[in-house]
Formats: structure tokens, C-alpha cells, sequence
């Protein structure tokens, strides 16, 4: 595909590559809800109009002329100009946050930067050069793995969002899930210093709501994400504040406390430099 030609989200295409063997068994109605409530027709225009666009630069575009973001920075006196590092984020949007900081970042450091994420995003074709495709299943498990290796031993920031999964309301409160200890694990065997962020954003009451429904009724598959493009969109014109902590030396995840236990306290970090 030229860079003239704009890429298009294609959900029965999606469909067909992961789940091949029930394709043909899904009703044609939820194939359509499916469609309607990710907005492929709205994402596909926005594709259209950024053709051409790739990367650090469709990203850019996407904050300031699709969405008309504005965004509020705090802490840039803790952002390095120069050496390797992990930016570990909070996740409260589930994708608007993912593209501001990617925008933000990429800018800061001409554009290299490698965004970790889930690897059905990898389908977007304008942001595979800065995306690398998270797969724990089957046999895409070891590319996935290698691939993540390259990132942590290029010149490339990582970026990384450890909880996996956008922020829940627990309690009442907006907060991540438990934070994966990877990126600690990671950090020590390419000796890169981590930077907490906090994003200030938050989705809407349906959105938790409905995920705090599905966890009562026992169902594990998360529901709740094919809104997550709804939910983009209702965050348009929004404000969002973030805030770049101070870097963690590397060094400082020794043995006293476990990986598991080291990425709690960058998240409670996070949460501590508002």
C-alpha cells in the first residue's frame, strides 16, 4: 500500500484473520452493532484525511485536528533530553491517552519511540512504526517476545502502559488494574531508567458501569472495550493533563522487593505526583 492510498479498519476482515472458525457463525446484526459502536466508518475518515500521515505525525494530527485536544504539561523539566528510557503510564482512556503521549514523546525525541501495545492495534498501518505488537498466546508469542527485546535494545523511548487494560472504578475510585511486572523486568536487563507519568483523564460512568456490571455477572471477557472508540469520541475537545514524574535509576529495582512488588510502587508513584 503507497502512502497515498489511506488504510482502512475493516472489523469483518479483523474478524476472519482471529477468529477464523466462528466467523461464519456470527450473526450478521452484531456484525453491524460491532461496526457502528467502534466507529469504523468515522475512523476510516479520519484515516482518509491523514493519509500519507504516519507514525509521530499521524499521532499529532489526530490530537490537534481530529479530536482538538488540549493538553496540559507537567514535570517536563523530568524528561531527559538524552539517554533510554521507559515512560510507565497510567491507563484511565484506553486509547486517547496512548496517542497523546505519543505525540507528546515522539515530538520530544524526533519521533523515536516505540509504543507497546495490544496487537490488534497493530492493524492501523499508519502507526506501525512506532507500535510493537503485544502477544502472550500461541504462536505469535516468540515474535511478539523478540520484537519487544529489539524495542528495549534500540535507541527508541518505550513506552508502556503496565496495567494492560484502561483504568476500572473501583470503590468509586478511577484506577488502574494491577500493573505487570514486565517493564520492571525489562528495565534492569537493558539498564533504562523509568519515568512515572500520570494521565489525568477519565471515561465516561457508562463505560464503568457496565464493566463493574459484566464483573458481577462472572463473564472474564472484557465487554466493555469495543466501546472503548465510543468513548474516544466523547473525549473530544477535552483538556488532559500530564505529568512527568522524576526517573527511577534502573539500579534501584534490586532484590529487595520482587519485580511484582517493584511495579507497584511506580504505580503508586504515579498516583503520588499528580
Amino acid at each position: 500500500m503507497s502512502k497515498n492510498d489511506a488504510f482502512k479498519i475493516d472489523i469483518d476482515g479483523i474478524l476472519k484473520d482471529k477468529a477464523p472458525k466462528y466467523y461464519n457463525k456470527i450473526p450478521r446484526f452484531l456484525i453491524n452493532y460491532l461496526k457502528r459502536t467502534t466507529h469504523q466508518d468515522d475512523i476510516n475518515g479520519i484515516l482518509e484525511r491523514n493519509k500519507g500521515l504516519e507514525g509521530v505525525d499521524f499521532m499529532r494530527s489526530l490530537v490537534d485536528n481530529e479530536f482538538k485536544l488540549t493538553l496540559h504539561i507537567k514535570g517536563e523539566e523530568n524528561i531527559p533530553d538524552h539517554g533510554k528510557f521507559v515512560f510507565a503510564s497510567n491507563h484511565p482512556l484506553g486509547g486517547l491517552d496512548g496517542i497523546c503521549l505519543s505525540a507528546v514523546l515522539g515530538e520530544k525525541y524526533d519521533g523515536k519511540i516505540k509504543y507497546l501495545v495490544n496487537d490488534v492495534l497493530y492493524y492501523i498501518d499508519p502507526l506501525k512504526p512506532i507500535f510493537v505488537p503485544i502477544n502472550k498466546y500461541g504462536a505469535q508469542a516468540k515474535n511478539s517476545a523478540k520484537a519487544i527485546n529489539e524495542a528495549y535494545a534500540s535507541e527508541n523511548q518505550i513506552i508502556t502502559f503496565p496495567a494492560g487494560l484502561c483504568s476500572r472504578k473501583i470503590n468509586g475510585e478511577i484506577k488502574d488494574l494491577e500493573w505487570m511486572k514486565s517493564f520492571i523486568i525489562k528495565s534492569i536487563e537493558f539498564k533504562r531508567d523509568v519515568i512515572p507519568v500520570h494521565f489525568k483523564a477519565k471515561n465516561s460512568n457508562f463505560f464503568y458501569n457496565f464493566a463493574n456490571i459484566r464483573k458481577k455477572l462472572g463473564l472474564k471477557f472484557n465487554i466493555e472495550l469495543i466501546y472503548l472508540p465510543h468513548e474516544m469520541y466523547k473525549n473530544s475537545n477535552q483538556t488532559f493533563t500530564i505529568t512527568f514524574g522524576k526517573p527511577i535509576p534502573w539500579t534501584k529495582f534490586d532484590k529487595s522487593k520482587t519485580p511484582t512488588q517493584w511495579a507497584q510502587f511506580v504505580k503508586d508513584i504515579v498516583y503520588t505526583i499528580i
